[in-house]
């Protein structure tokens, strides 16, 4: 069943006390796909997500920044859940918070003074301050992260494990395909290179000559006969068990590039048969051909 727009619209709300990685964790969720605000006035939260309802294919969701440097910020956020309730949007809560001493820590390195802090209130009064202020959204929230001894890594594997895997398909992780020709060079952004200049050469083959690797006869000539076909059905299955494992460690976004000698017969017709795979195993995938009218 189709999915109402009201139905398909995510939108997160990334809050908790100030020093414990509210920015980090947004910046999480943009490079997962999110259309990320910081900042935003929590009433004016519920006229952003009518804007994005049904309206915006290109995007995972909304993910908001907000804390106590906006002004009203806890009664705005009340009178803005309800009105998203009204409209059929739910809101998942994202808490993040540290120890002490961490926040304290994270303060002196960065020396910005805490929302709170000023006048008779140190350092240390203003967290408990703010503690205290932000109980009632930290026991609503669906997931709270104590990020006093997370690194980067960590974050994004937490965010991406409750974030992630309720979608459809349920991949994080962005793969970028590249087809390309050795003798233009190597694609600089790579994460993983293959070379599949041992495959038969349809240069060599003069009606073959003419095609691409984006035509099936081309395609046939270098993977459904030997040693192609096998390649073909072991370098499938390498990627599909690798990339869970690189998604495992934290990892949102990787780059495969494919190579032939010129990049338009071999590496296309492998890149082109990657993309399709991926894509339909749920993955957001998106497909180069980088030297293919230089071939």
């Amino acid at each position: 069943m189709a999915q109402s727009p009201r139905e398909s619209l995510s939108v997160v709300v990334v809050t908790g006390l100030s020093g414990s990685g509210k920015s980090t964790a947004l910046n999480v969720f943009e490079d997962l796909g999110y259309f990320c605000v910081d900042g935003l006035p929590a009433a004016m939260l519920p006229k952003l997500a009518s804007l994005f309802l049904g309206k915006d294919a290109t995007h995972r969701g909304l993910a908001l920044g907000m804390d106590l440097r906006q002004h009203e910020f806890l009664d705005q956020w009340n009178g803005a859940a309800q009105e998203l309730s009204a409209m059929g949007v739910s809101v998942r809560v994202l808490f993040v918070e540290a120890k002490n001493d961490v926040i304290m820590r994270r303060y002196a390195t960065t020396r910005r003074p805490h929302p709170l802090e000023g006048g008779e209130l140190g350092l240390e009064q203003a967290l408990a301050k703010e503690r205290e202020m932000l109980a009632p959204l930290r026991r609503d929230a669906e997931l709270v992260l104590d990020t006093s001894e997370y690194s980067i890594h960590d974050l994004r594997r937490m965010i991406q494990e409750r974030f992630m895997s309720k979608e459809p398909g349920g991949h994080g992780m962005r793969v970028h395909v590249i087809s390309f020709g050795f003798k233009y060079g190597v694609p600089a952004e790579a994460d993983l290179v293959f070379d599949l200049r041992f495959l038969p050469n349809p240069y060599f083959v003069p009606e073959l000559r003419p095609m691409s690797g984006k035509d099936k006869p081309v395609a046939d000539y270098v993977l459904e006969s030997e040693p192609g076909k096998t390649f073909k059905d072991k370098f499938l299955d390498f990627l599909q068990y690798l990339l869970p494992l690189y998604a495992a460690e934290g990892r949102y976004r990787i780059a495969v590039a494919i190579g032939c000698t010129g990049g338009r017969h071999r590496s296309v017709a492998m890149s082109e048969l990657l993309y399709a795979t991926l894509r339909d195993a749920g993955y957001s995938v998106t497909l180069e051909h980088r030297h293919f009218d230089l071939g």
